[in-house]
């Protein structure tokens, strides 16, 4: 079994990693990441779409489940089984980064299987330079269009300032539009993060917070420890399958 001593490596230090969590049971939709899309399963499309994007000295999908553990690691990938259980995803991929020595982690959802490029590198850019430096964590948004969706509460929604720094993030409908006559942009949240690495451990020993809890979005634990969110907008249109439905959607989409 591949386990998480076998990443060390003191003389090859790995700056920027990416870890995609895999739970088997999911509420909505159990055994999800294993279903059929295509010729591959969705977890195997997520892993194979994140290693093809060249941005990552090391991809790592971090399960709870044997099937998913042997469905990457015969296939070439590399996974690790979690020792405990864990509430979010953030915490999963936390210990299996605790003893890696690297800076950024990004955090891709299982359940994104149309991983491109273009968002990631956007999402990693935020990092460098001088401004870069105070940026602890940092998330990609996209513009919701559709009516449905935006009341949908499925579909994560964020508000952000001038800098670009989420306000807050709801499955309510925010803002909401009291007033008819400013224009208004709504943002969908999508669950892929980059942290310093610091800034993930910190999370994971933080209680779950008020806002946290009521509204089962893991990233406004941040938020309400003083911790500043940098939003990065891109256009990319995939599918997170939550349901059998989405599932429908994204073999339409393959």
């Amino acid at each position: 079994m591949f386990h998480q001593d076998s990443l060390k490596s003191p003389e090859n230090p790995r700056s920027v990693v990416a870890l995609i969590p895999a739970r088997y049971a999911a509420t909505r939709f159990p055994g999800k990441l294993m279903q059929k899309l295509g010729d591959k399963s969705v977890i195997l499309h997520t892993h194979d779409n994140t290693v093809s994007t060249g941005l990552f000295d090391e991809v790592i999908v971090a399960t709870d489940s044997d099937i998913i553990y042997k469905e990457i690691t015969g296939n070439g990938g590399k996974a690790v089984m979690s020792r405990k259980p864990h509430e979010s995803g953030s915490d999963r991929i936390a210990e299996a980064v605790a003893d890696l020595n690297i800076d950024i982690v990004v955090n891709v959802q299982g359940d994104e299987p149309f991983v491109q490029k273009e968002p990631l590198e956007k999402l990693l850019q935020v990092f460098k330079g001088d401004e870069g430096k105070n940026v602890q964590v940092a998330s990609l948004m996209q513009e919701l269009k559709e009516q449905k969706l935006i009341e949908d509460p499925n579909y994560v929604k964020v508000v952000v300032d001038r800098n670009m720094n989420a306000i807050f993030f709801s499955r309510s409908v925010i803002p909401y539009p009291r007033s008819a006559e400013v224009p208004i942009t709504y943002y969908e949240h999508i669950g892929v993060y980059a942290f310093r690495k610091q800034a993930l451990m910190n999370f994971t020993n933080w209680p779950m917070t008020p806002l946290e809890h009521a509204e089962r979005i893991e990233c406004l634990r941040y938020l309400e420890y003083g911790v500043p969110i940098k939003m990065v907008v891109t256009d990319y249109m995939g599918v997170e399958i939550d349901t059998p439905e989405d599932l429908a959607r994204a073999a339409k989409f393959l």
